[in-house]
């Protein structure tokens, strides 16, 4: 028998030879086929032949299942296969055995389900009456640590007052000194610049006597010892602004903490009466999860422990700054003087040094002038030699040239011809040698003309720096600071 209407297109709908057991009523199935799945693997019959057109023709019920249904839509009650009698070519899903495995599994969640929530229950009435205690705990505890942080917090203040008051009289101290270093400053400006011109005459120096002397040296360290004595000056004063600055910082740092201590002791002090009664109080979402503290007691009471160590600190620090800039002032004032003196000792020698190498530039001038003179008439001797070797090497090579001209075999490499080549390599190796002589005599007197005009020109820079020297910087280092100005007091 075949079945009309669509072949099952399911992996398992293939034919195999039927089993010996059967289904049972089908009156007794239909419910459990309907709108589901098992929720567990099939052991058997999944893949045997599946008549479910003619189950369902017989059973008289619409199938819903999913998978099967679709086989069947479209078909009119005429294309079925009538009502199988031989009941042994169907199959059912379950056995009776899974059947009772099924019942037993919901018995067993059904009395899990019911010792959870007995359990459930009473855990939960311990519970309320433990975290209710638990609260009120807490809370008695939040409220004594509240008063305690007061109590801190009215200390600190008294020790930051107390702070305040001596950092204000160190700073005023600080700033006066800071005014007479500032005039001590400007006092030193006058004789650096001095320095500083002479230097800049004497790099109006010419040549040679561009030379870095014991005046240069004495200059710059002139210049060096005035511009260490400011730097060291303007060291000290950027470390009296700095300590000034520190000092305020410090100050302000501990009105900070003042202030900040002033609010939270406002703030703790407000949630040290709150109750639960209170007014005010409401619920903010979220604010448990919300953490904003930057600090533990420890840190808290350290930090304002540190402030006031700091500012004990900067007072002790600009006492002993106003102590080392008095200290400066008086040796500042020494070392400049001294080496003003030194300044002048070194000019007046290197003036004298000066004036005798121009005298003997002038002398060697004269040398040199006798020596282009001799070197000139050697150039002109050699010049003549090489002009006379010309027409010897013309004889030559004339007859080397005719002696081409002979015929075939008379064309001999014989002593002749041998001697005539020799000579011609010898004139040229003399007339050779001459020129190089030549070249060297004219490059010798070159030299001596570059000497004559660095002799000249030495002449020349000598007087210009005697200039510089005697007239220009000596007439300027005549006066210099005396040491009250040089200390600041006026």
């Amino acid at each position: 028998m075949e079945l009309v209407g669509s072949t099952l297109t399911a992996t398992y709908a293939h034919p195999r030879p039927t089993p010996s057991n059967f289904l049972p009523a089908i009156s007794t199935m239909a419910s459990s086929y309907k709108n589901r799945f098992p929720h567990y693997a099939l052991t058997h019959s999944l893949s045997l032949p599946w008549r479910p057109s003619a189950y369902y023709k017989v059973a008289a019920i619409t199938p819903t299942l999913a998978p099967f249904s679709k086989s069947s839509q479209g078909l009119t009650p005429c294309n079925m296969l009538p009502y199988v009698s031989n009941r042994t070519a169907l199959f059912t899903r379950y056995t009776p055995e899974d059947w009772y495995r099924a019942n037993l599994t919901n018995f067993k969640e059904s009395e899990a389900s019911r010792h959870n929530a007995e359990r459930l229950r009473v855990d939960t009435s311990r519970m309320i009456q433990d975290k209710d205690q638990q609260i009120r705990k807490t809370q008695t505890e939040s409220t004594r640590n509240l008063g305690e942080r007061v109590n801190d917090i009215i200390f600190w203040k008294s020790e930051l007052n107390h702070e305040i008051d001596g950092m204000i009289g160190e700073t005023n101290a600080l700033s006066d000194m800071k005014k007479r270093l500032e005039r001590a400053i400007l006092e030193t400006e006058g004789q650096l610049q001095v320095a500083q011109e002479c230097l800049l005459h004497r790099e109006k120096r010419m040549g040679i006597d561009l030379v870095h002397d014991d005046v240069e040296k004495q200059l710059m360290t002139e210049v060096d010892v005035i511009l260490s004595c400011q730097e060291r000056m303007r060291r000290y004063l950027g470390k009296t602004a700095a300590q000034l600055a520190a000092n305020r910082a410090a100050q302000h740092e501990l009105e900070k903490d003042l202030s900040d201590k002033q609010a939270a002791q406002r703030i703790d002090d407000k949630c040290h009466h709150l109750r639960n009664t209170s007014d005010g109080i409401s619920f903010y979402r979220g604010v448990e999860r919300v953490d904003a503290t930057i600090s533990v007691p420890e840190s808290w009471a350290k930090f304002t422990d540190d402030n006031i160590m700091r500012s004990q600190s900067e007072r002790a620090a600009s006492g002993k700054l106003r102590d080392d800039i008095e200290t400066l002032l008086v040796t500042t004032a020494n070392e400049m003087w001294n080496q003003f003196n030194k300044v002048n000792v070194a000019f007046t020698n290197r003036i004298s040094e000066t004036a005798d190498a121009k005298n003997k530039i002038q002398a060697h001038l004269a040398k040199t002038l006798q020596e282009i003179f001799e070197t000139e008439m050697t150039i002109e001797a050699l010049r003549k030699a090489i002009k006379d070797k010309g027409c010897s090497l013309k004889v030559a090579q004339t007859r080397l040239d005719e002696r081409l001209r002979r015929p075939n075999i008379e064309l001999c490499r014989d002593s002749a011809q041998l001697r005539l080549v020799n000579e011609v390599y010898e004139i040229d190796d003399t007339i050779q040698d001459l020129q190089q002589r030549l070249r060297d005599a004219e490059d010798t007197l070159q030299a001596l003309v570059h000497t004559k005009a660095n002799l000249e020109h030495d002449l020349a820079v000598k007087a210009n720096t005697l200039f510089i020297d005697q007239e220009k910087c000596m007439g300027m280092r005549k006066t210099f600071p005396n040491t009250l100005r040089l200390v600041g007091y006026t």
